[in-house]
């Protein structure tokens, strides 16, 4: 996932908000008992950003890592673990489609002895923890050597579905074969098991590298025809990803939810007038081709949860700007909307001012408390809601999930 600052943006003074009164310590709302919300947290595999710690442990040792984050999530009273189990088309369980990750044993395609995500729904279950099955759908790998992957790899077997971009190999978006065998791939672990949810973060088209091109130059001549731009017929594929993606969950476990969590700017005001009171860098609709608000608005998608990584008063994308945007999006849409919360930035020196105060995110749930449309947060990532450098998880423990809640439905 690798949720870093997307541009550098310049560093502003907090805004008011920062002295707002908290929340009812034992609830996270103003009063009554614990209300229905979504308390989560991303496990993520890719670069072994959070497990396993590094690749060619044990079994043992792997699982035991695993363990040791679905116990922190219960012990700090969240309800949802979002578990990385596609990082590089690649598998965390038994897939015919897709060889065994690297991030495990170091090898692609070296069975790691045990079954990461069949363990993962268990014991998450076991400790009264929703999971939902994160996924990247069109990342094959963060290097451009093909020879580097399994020899019976899909991008090796089938080199024409593959883009060099950026240092990085992709699959391209624009194949229709493509998009239905990564939605195969996917759906393979939501036949097998009995997840809660299915998950996509914020990787659709590529984040633009300054001086290349995506080259869909052959996908666009054969596809591209009724589009006025190529834009457009990109927006359009993802859409079809997406809505298609929503109607197979559906079918093959009627139970689950579908959501994805994108990056936090949808188009900046400056661009767009429905757009919000941003200045980024990175507008999603544009540069990555995931127009995020129309699948809010149309309902194709059962949760929405925008990367809003930045602190109040931020001047380029100020999370106490984003936040009323993105609910009034959600209003009266069948679309939930929770909050995707920077964590692994709290005590962060290479950070704002801001970050270095352990009441940072704690303000942020305050300010949530207003917006009735926003109905929980997520928190990226594990192995920082484990360290908790300078105890920010804490202070949001202590001021707003005094009491455990159930995760929305």
């Amino acid at each position: 996932m690798g949720r870093v600052s997307r541009r550098a943006f310049a560093v502003a003074a907090l805004s008011a908000f920062t002295m707002m009164p908290q929340a009812s310590a034992a609830t996270g709302r103003r009063g009554g008992a614990p209300d229905s919300e979504m308390r989560g947290v991303w496990i993520a595999s890719v670069a072994n950003r959070d497990w396993p710690s590094k690749s060619g442990l044990s079994a043992a040792r792997q699982r035991a890592e695993l363990l040791t984050h679905l116990d922190t999530a219960a012990g700090n009273h969240l309800n949802t673990v979002f578990f990385q189990v596609r990082p590089t088309a690649d598998a965390m369980w038994p897939s015919p489609y897709e060889p065994w990750s690297q991030y495990l044993t170091g090898t692609q395609g070296k069975d790691p002895g045990w079954d990461p995500l069949g363990t993962a729904v268990e014991e998450a279950h076991a400790r009264g923890l929703r999971l939902h099955a994160w996924f990247n759908p069109y990342r094959v790998a963060v290097h451009a050597d093909p020879s580097r992957l399994a020899a019976s790899h899909p991008a090796r077997e089938n080199p024409d579905w593959v883009v060099t971009y950026g240092g990085k190999l992709f699959y391209n978006p624009g194949l229709p074969e493509v998009r239905a065998f990564v939605e195969d791939a996917m759906l393979d672990a939501v036949a097998k098991y009995p997840v809660d949810g299915v998950h996509f973060d914020d990787y659709f088209y590529p984040y633009p590298v300054a001086g290349q091109t995506f080259d869909d130059d052959a996908a666009y001549d054969e596809h591209g025809g009724g589009f006025p731009d190529r834009a457009a017929w990109r927006r359009d594929n993802i859409d079809r990803l997406v809505r298609e993606t929503a109607d197979r969950v559906k079918e093959v476990r009627p139970g689950a939810r579908f959501g994805i969590s994108p990056f936090g700017v949808w188009r900046n005001a400056g661009t767009d007038p429905l757009g919000s009171d941003t200045t980024a860098g990175v507008e999603t609709y544009d540069d990555l081709h995931a127009d995020t608000r129309k699948w809010v608005r149309e309902g194709w998608i059962d949760y929405i949860v925008p990367q809003l990584y930045w602190n109040i008063g931020f001047a380029a994308a100020d999370y106490a700007k984003l936040l009323p945007w993105w609910a009034e999006a959600a209003r009266d849409s069948s679309t939930q909307l929770y909050v995707g919360e920077a964590l692994y930035k709290a005590g962060d020196p290479a950070q704002p001012a801001a970050w270095q105060e352990t009441g940072e995110l704690s303000r942020h749930l305050t300010l949530a408390v207003e917006y009735p449309q926003v109905r929980g947060h997520v928190y990226f990532a594990a192995k920082d809601v484990a360290a908790d450098r300078i105890g920010a998880m804490a202070r949001v423990v202590a001021d707003h999930y005094g009491q455990p809640a159930p995760p929305p439905r």
